[in-house]
C-alpha cells in the first residue's frame, strides 16, 4: 500500500520508477523524502527527547514573563502539554503553568521527565 500524498492527502498515488506522484496535484517525491519529513515534524525537548501531547515536562533555565512580576523558575513542573506544529514565532509548546495560567513555550527550554 502507497501512501497518501503529503500535499493534498490524495490516495491515488503511484510509483514511477523510485518516486512515488500524485495525479490530483501532481507531487512528486521519494519514499526517503517522506521519512525526512516525518522526521523533522517531530518536536524535541533541550536533550533531545521526542515530546508528545499530555508529557509533563521542567523548564531547564529561569524564563522571563512578559507582563508578569516574577520569572518562571528552573525546574518548574508543567503538566499535560499541547504540541503546536504550525508555529511562525518558534513556540511550539502551549500548556498552563500553575500560578502563571496560559501560556506558549519553546521545546529548546524544557526537558521531559
Amino acid at each position: 500500500m502507497l501512501p497518501n500524498c503529503p500535499k493534498c492527502n490524495s490516495e491515488y498515488t503511484y510509483e514511477d520508477g523510485n518516486l512515488l506522484v500524485c495525479p490530483e496535484c501532481g507531487h512528486e517525491w521519494t519514499a526517503a523524502s517522506e521519512a525526512a519529513a516525518a522526521e523533522a515534524n517531530l518536536i524535541k525537548d533541550a536533550n533531545g527527547n521526542v515530546l508528545n501531547d499530555g508529557d509533563t515536562v521542567t523548564i531547564i533555565k529561569d524564563l522571563k514573563v512578559k507582563g508578569a512580576t516574577s520569572a518562571l523558575k528552573q525546574g518548574t513542573k508543567v503538566k499535560n502539554i499541547r504540541l503546536l506544529y504550525d508555529v511562525t514565532d518558534g513556540h511550539d509548546i502551549d500548556c498552563k503553568i500553575d500560578g502563571f495560567g496560559a501560556m506558549k513555550l519553546k521545546s529548546s527550554v524544557v526537558k521531559k521527565i
